[in-house]
Parts: C-alpha cells; sequence; structure tokens
C-alpha cells in the first residue's frame, strides 16, 4: 500500500507509483479507483473534522448576531440604528475581502494547493449572471452614495462609507469567485474552510438586510376603516428633520430601491458558489474530463416564442397594475387586481400544463439517474425545495383565509384559484427541475455508445485497419444534430418555463403587492400577522423564481 501523502500530493496516479513499479505495464480498474479516491477523501474529512466544525460555528454565530442586529435596526429603536448595523457589515465586508486576498495571494498560489478542480461548480451562466447582477449592485451602491452625500451635513458619515465599502466588496468577491469557483483546495484547509464560511455567511447577513430595507421600504399600512392605504417605510438615513443638500436624493433614492433585487440576487448567488467551494475543500475528485455543453437556440422554437409573449403580456400588465393602483381608486384598484389575478392565473395555468407534459416525457425516457457525487447538484435541489416554501407558506395562508370567510366576490374567487393553482404548479415544477437534473444527461450516453461501438469495431480484425480513418466519420454519424422528439419536447417545456418564471419573478421583485391591495388576508389575520407572513414568504419566492430560471437553463443544456 503506497503512503496517502504521496497519491494526495501527486497530480497523477502514475507519478505517486513509478519509484517503484513500472507504470507502462499497469492497468487501473476504474471502480477500484473509484472506491479508493472515495476511502481517500473520508479519511482526510476525519482528519479534519475539527475545521469543518469550527468553521461551521463560526457561520452560525456570524448570522445569528446578524439576523438580531438587521432585525432591530428595522425597527424605530433608539438603542439599534441602521448606522449599528452598518458598521458590523463593514466590519464582515473587510474581514472577508482580507482572507479573500489572502486566499489569492499566498493559498492558491503554493505548489499543490489546488490539484483537483470541480468540473459541475461555478457554471459558466452562474458566473454571468454573478457578474451582470454585481455590476447592477454596483450601480445601487454608487446611487446610495449619492444619496447619502446630501446628508452629510446632518447625519452619520458611516451610511457613506457603507456603500463605498461594498462596491469594493462586489469587485474582490466576483474576481475571486470567477477564479476560484471551481478550486479543491488541499493546503490551509482549516483557515480556508473558515475564511469561506465567513464569505457565506457575510453575503447572507448582507441579503438579509437588503430583504428586510426592501421590504420595509414596500409595505403599505391600510386604514381598513376608511379604505384608503398609504405607503410607509422609514428611509434608511433615519430622521425626518435632516434636509438633503442637494435635490436629486429623492430621485437617487428611488433608483437604488428598484435595483435592490438584484442585489438581493447577488448575495444569493455569492453564497451558494462559497457554499459549493466549502464543501469541495479537500475533496479528491475524479479525473473526468467534462463535457463542454454548447447552447443552440435554433434547437427549440416553440418554447422561446409563447415564453417572450407571455412576459411582454406580463410587463404589459403589471406596469397598468402599478399605474392604477397608485391613483388609490376603489373602483381602478380592482380592476387592476382582476387584471392581475387573470394574468397570473393564465400564466400559472400554462406553466402546470407544460410542467404535465415534460413529466410524462421523463417517464418514456429511460435515461438513468446520475449516481455521482456532486455538491452543485445536492445544492441546487436543497435551494430548490427549501425557497418553495416561502411561496407554499403565503399560497396556504390566503388559502384558509379566502375559504374561511366564504369566498363572496369574483376578486375572493380569484384570488383562491390563483393560490391553488399555484401550489399545484410548485409541486410540478419542483418534480420536473429535480427530475431533469438528476437524469444522466444526453451528451454522456452518446459519448458512452461511442466507446462501446468502437470497441466492438476494434474487436473485429477485418474492421481494425480502417477504425482510425472513419472514427470521426462514425462520431457524425452517431451524434446526429436533429433532436429526438423527447429531447425537443423536454427543451421546450424547459425554456417556456424558463420566460415564464422571469416574468413571476419581475412581478413581485419591482413592487407588485396583490397581498395587501387585496384586504381579506388582513381582515382574517390582522395586519401585524399579515405582514410578517408576507415578509418572510415573499422574498423566498422571488429567490424561488430566479433559481428556478437557472436550474431549467440547466436542464435545457444536459437535455
Amino acid at each position: 500500500m503506497f503512503p496517502v501523502c504521496q497519491i494526495i500530493a501527486s497530480k497523477s496516479y502514475t507519478d505517486c507509483i513509478s519509484p517503484v513499479l513500472d507504470t507502462r505495464s499497469l492497468t487501473f480498474d476504474p471502480d477500484t479507483t473509484h472506491n479508493f479516491l472515495r476511502l481517500m477523501e473520508g479519511n482526510r474529512k476525519a482528519h479534519h473534522g475539527g475545521g469543518w466544525l469550527l468553521s461551521g460555528i463560526i457561520c452560525i454565530n456570524i448570522l445569528i448576531l446578524g439576523c438580531a442586529l438587521v432585525s432591530g435596526s428595522a425597527f424605530n429603536s433608539v438603542a439599534i440604528t441602521a448606522v449599528h448595523r452598518q458598521i458590523f457589515l463593514i466590519i464582515l465586508l473587510l474581514l472577508t475581502m482580507l482572507w479573500m486576498l489572502f486566499y489569492t495571494v499566498i493559498t492558491s498560489r503554493k505548489d499543490q494547493a489546488v490539484l483537483f478542480k470541480d468540473s459541475h461548480a461555478g457554471p459558466v451562466w452562474l458566473q454571468a449572471g454573478l457578474v451582470l447582477f454585481g455590476l447592477l449592485s454596483f450601480l445601487m451602491d454608487i446611487f446610495k452614495i449619492a444619496n447619502y452625500v446630501g446628508y452629510l451635513h446632518c447625519d452619520s458619515a458611516v451610511k457613506v462609507a457603507f456603500p463605498v465599502v461594498q462596491a469594493v466588496f462586489l469587485f474582490v468577491q466576483t474576481y475571486f469567485l470567477w477564479t476560484h469557483a471551481k478550486d479543491c483546495v488541499q493546503l490551509h484547509t482549516n483557515f480556508t474552510r473558515c475564511g469561506l464560511t465567513l464569505t457565506l455567511s457575510t453575503n447572507l447577513v448582507v441579503w438579509m438586510a437588503a430583504v428586510t430595507e426592501e421590504s420595509v421600504h414596500q409595505t403599505e399600512i391600510y386604514n381598513l376603516n376608511i379604505n384608503m392605504s398609504q405607503k410607509f417605510y422609514r428611509a434608511s438615513y433615519g430622521d425626518k428633520k435632516c434636509k438633503c443638500s442637494h435635490s436629486a436624493c429623492d430621485t437617487f433614492e428611488e433608483a437604488f430601491y428598484y435595483l435592490y433585487p438584484f442585489n438581493i440576487e447577488y448575495s444569493l448567488f455569492a453564497s451558494a458558489m462559497a457554499y459549493v467551494m466549502w464543501k469541495n475543500v479537500g475533496r479528491i475528485v475524479e479525473d473526468h474530463s467534462h463535457h463542454k455543453v454548447k447552447f443552440r437556440p435554433r434547437e427549440v422554437c416553440l418554447g422561446p416564442v409563447t415564453g417572450i409573449l407571455l412576459v411582454m403580456a406580463g410587463l404589459a400588465t403589471f406596469i397598468l397594475y402599478e399605474v392604477q393602483i397608485l391613483k388609490e381608486d376603489r373602483e381602478k384598484t380592482n380592476a387592476a387586481l382582476l387584471i392581475h389575478f387573470s394574468v397570473n392565473i393564465v400564466i400559472v395555468s400554462l406553466m402546470s400544463l407544460s410542467t404535465v407534459i415534460g413529466c410524462i416525457v421523463y417517464r418514456l425516457d429511460h435515461r438513468e439517474h446520475v449516481s455521482e457525487k456532486n455538491p452543485t447538484r445536492s445544492l441546487d435541489v436543497g435551494l430548490l425545495v427549501g425557497a418553495s416554501m416561502g411561496q407554499f407558506l403565503i399560497s396556504y395562508f390566503t388559502i384558509v383565509a379566502v375559504v374561511a370567510t366564504g369566498a363572496r366576490g369574483y376578486l375572493n374567487a380569484l384570488n383562491l384559484t390563483w393560490a391553488v393553482l399555484v401550489v399545484l404548479q410548485l409541486g410540478l415544477q419542483n418534480y420536473f427541475i429535480i427530475e431533469g437534473l438528476h437524469r444522466e444527461p444526453f451528451h454522456v450516453i452518446q459519448e458512452a455508445a461511442l466507446h462501446t461501438n468502437a470497441h466492438a469495431l476494434q474487436e473485429n480484425t477485418e474492421l481494425s485497419a480502417v477504425v482510425d480513418s472513419r472514427r470521426s466519420v462514425y462520431f457524425l454519424a452517431s451524434c446526429p444534430d436533429k433532436l429526438s422528439w423527447k429531447r425537443r419536447v423536454l427543451k421546450e417545456v424547459c425554456v417556456f418555463l424558463l420566460f415564464a418564471n422571469v416574468i413571476l419573478w419581475i412581478m413581485p421583485a419591482f413592487g407588485a403587492r396583490p397581498q395587501f391591495d387585496h384586504s381579506i388576508e388582513i381582515y382574517f389575520y390582522q395586519y401585524t400577522m399579515w405582514t410578517a407572513i408576507v415578509n418572510i414568504g415573499l422574498p423566498f419566492g422571488i429567490f424561488y423564481r430566479m433559481h428556478s430560471v437557472a436550474s431549467l437553463f440547466e436542464v435545457h443544456l444536459t437535455t
């Protein structure tokens, strides 16, 4: 048996055993190698169990402290203000950037520090989304700086310093995740685990702060006795007596509030990538060549067309809904709610129907389920199911409220129908995405068939002389560009669901709040309880739609 250190420190198995055996005469059994690598990885995890525990403790403590500060600063309290929260966030951001610089400059550049790369971690679409949301978050910080500068004469300078530090953090973290997301680091493992959990918890605390501030901004307090509503939000600069020194403060404030959804998604994307890196610390990955899957828009037609039409219709009705709601006229509000409920019912119904079609095709498809360990896929499934609980929460509370009050009136009937269909659609879509993520990719099946048939050709002595010259022709014949009907249907369903989830993300992310504009739930649960339910469930529901878009794109590529 060869020493563990030699195998871990070697970049190939032959380098490790070459001093003892002539590697040219060796034949490695794939199953034996696979089991050996799993055994070695398990031994390393057992040896470094203290690092896992310590990093987990750090993450939990930062999250709980951050949650307490964010929750405390969300109210008009003298003891804990937005300044205290921002000082805490600045400290977290600076510590996280220091660790990222240490990892980039020192750890990653050492010999044998990163011997393995996880080909599934940090795919291109995830990195592209991170960069896009990062740029929009940077723009949000620019607007915040321009807004808060107008209050420096009467408010704390911390409120200008925080967006400055966050803007620098966006650049440092985006570069770090772009270049190191696939790393399976083998040196400084305990310190790296602690640094990654610091990164993870920092992004989650920033996410909690953004969600809380955006939710407070969007929350409406209704005076049910006179059927009037007024917008309630506490400006993050605090005292209303503090006046802005320039005339553009209101414009900048409205602008950066519209960019909050992108900052929220950026924090969640970064958290997911940091978690996968944490899972990959010390991991020994088998040397499989990762097949680069190309996105071919010409492969599908019906799904993109219907999806784009659905997005355009949803945007038109969303704009109309926002305009009518702001007029605070009961008849116009009811008309806006009628249009909003009807469009959402149509969207969710079409999504449910297309998902059922996709599930039927899965039943006819005989691809095997992937059994290989994959932290990225496990995280995708966990986030998908966990985030859907937010929308389930709101839907079931709505169903109980409407049914208990008798569901009288067309708006109550539409609201009930929408809630029931959302529950159905979430269950079907979760099944469709999870099944697609766990199915063997088609390109893997094609490659396996190619190798099997090529081996059969080589065994034929009469054809062995022409195998090499015909291999390229055989590959083209065995992997035709024309899709089978099952693959085409699955791709069409994926693209249609992708666009439908985009519009269902846009409407609540940019201000649609039918949960408050339609007052049946407020009557039933009272304002305080219903506000808590919506402010907890809605951010998860918004993230669910965006995460579904990413997962559906992944399923589309592997189908």
